[in-house]
């Protein structure tokens, strides 16, 4: 009986040990889903933080360059070319001899007309020797007259009529011839006014056998050689084969369309920055010119910035791109676009409070470019706001913000909250 009753024992003491591990085991597992219970899931919540900052709605525009000026230069009168001094790809300065023509017959014409001068002016010197002889003999006539009269009147009878008629008619004859040679003295003048009025036209015409640059630049091309014959550029109907082409490349234009929207921000005399895409360099331009009138066709406007360039590192027909700002605004409250819900005529964000509970509040809105807006009121310098995915949070809701790049400026305030 005794090892029937320690069997008992046994059994007993197992059982009540397996009871009392079941309970242990359940108090347990109820423990645990209790306190999972209680902890609420927070779900990550991309947050920026608003800050003041410049704001500027910038567009990117394209422009070919041009030369500032650029020309073909003819000759005005025709000739051969004599001697031609400058090439594809020479720099040369303002009023510089570019080529010589030969124009024998301009010479005879201004030779011809220099001989017209001299015998204008050997005429001169004719008529005022006539006018002397004229004048000297005149004075004696009159002399003689004035004394044969004036003894007549004191003696009556003394002095023949006849001889004091003769002696009139003389001294009236002189006083005419001297009116005369004036008259001719006159006209030789005028005779060499002409002469000379020519010779000054054959001349300008003659220094064109010189033909010269216009501004300084660089010669684009050469259409002629040694000895080609020239025709005269003298009106737009004469189709005459220019000498060079120049170009000005100390200053270049760079030409852009601007779209309608933008026209009323375009100024003159606007510094912009101009980057050249095929050097990856940025140069300095201003806009100096622009058409007042959109093209009907592409709704632009012809706007051109004058770009210098000292060291000719730009070159003709190079593309670059042109940062236009605007509108700007310095100081202002401001929020990436997409953190901003519109909901009919009202707009609104979702912001975060001190305990990272999502709130909705109404906002109004100023500026706006195309990745930033100006808020107005609603707001606070500082507040956090959720950047995205904003119909997946709900009012009262409880987040982990995570801040997003390009908020750095509040990056102390959402640190403290983690």
């Amino acid at each position: 009986m005794t090892l029937q009753r320690r069997h008992i024992v046994i059994g007993v003491t197992v059982a009540l040990a397996a009871v009392i591990a079941t309970t242990l085991l359940v108090h347990s597992l109820g423990d645990a889903k209790t306190e999972k219970a209680d902890e609420t899931p927070q779900r990550l919540a991309p947050v920026v933080v608003v800050a003041r900052g410049s704001l500027e709605n910038i567009i990117t525009l394209t422009g070919e360059f041009r030369p500032f000026q650029q020309v073909d230069v003819h000759a005005k009168v025709a000739g051969y070319i004599r001697r031609i001094f400058v090439d594809v790809g020479d720099k040369v300065s303002t009023g510089q001899v570019l080529a010589i023509l030969e124009v024998p017959e301009l010479n005879a014409q201004v030779m011809g007309a220099q001989a017209d001068i001299r015998r204008s002016q050997d005429a001169i010197r004719r008529a005022q020797s006539e006018i002397e002889r004229a004048e000297s003999t005149h004075q004696a006539y009159h002399a003689a007259y004035t004394r044969l009269k004036q003894a007549s009147e004191e003696r009556p009878g003394l002095v023949a009529e006849q001889e004091l008629d003769d002696s009139l008619a003389k001294d009236q004859e002189t006083d005419a011839q001297i009116r005369s040679t004036r008259a001719a003295l006159a006209e030789s003048q005028n005779q060499l006014g002409m002469a000379q009025a020519t010779l000054d036209r054959l001349s300008a015409l003659q220094a064109y056998s010189h033909i010269t640059s216009p501004f300084a630049g660089v010669v684009t091309k050469r259409y002629v050689d040694t000895g080609a014959l020239i025709s005269a550029g003298t009106s737009s109907e004469t189709q005459s084969q220019p000498v060079v082409q120049l170009a000005e490349w100390s200053l270049f234009r760079l030409v852009i369309p601007v779209p309608e929207s933008a026209v009323p921000m375009i100024h003159l005399g606007s510094i912009v920055q101009v980057h050249v895409l095929d050097l990856n360099r940025d140069f300095q331009g201003r806009v100096s010119r622009f058409a007042d009138a959109l093209d009907d066709e592409t709704r632009t406007m012809h706007t051109e910035i004058d770009v210098e360039n000292p060291q000719d590192t730009l070159t003709a027909g190079m593309y670059a791109e042109v940062k236009l700002a605007l509108q700007g605004k310095k100081d202002a409250l401001t929020l990436p676009v997409q953190a901003v819900v519109q909901e009919g005529n009202e707009h609104y964000v979702l912001s975060l409070d001190d305990q990272n509970r999502v709130q909705k509040r109404n906002v109004e809105l100023g500026e706006q470019t195309s990745t930033t807006v100006e808020i107005l009121h609603g707001l606070s310098e500082t507040d956090r706001v959720i950047s995205a995915g904003q119909s997946d949070y709900a009012i009262g809701e409880v987040v982990k913000p995570k801040l997003e790049r390009g908020s750095s400026a509040s990056e102390g305030r959402t640190g403290e909250r983690k």
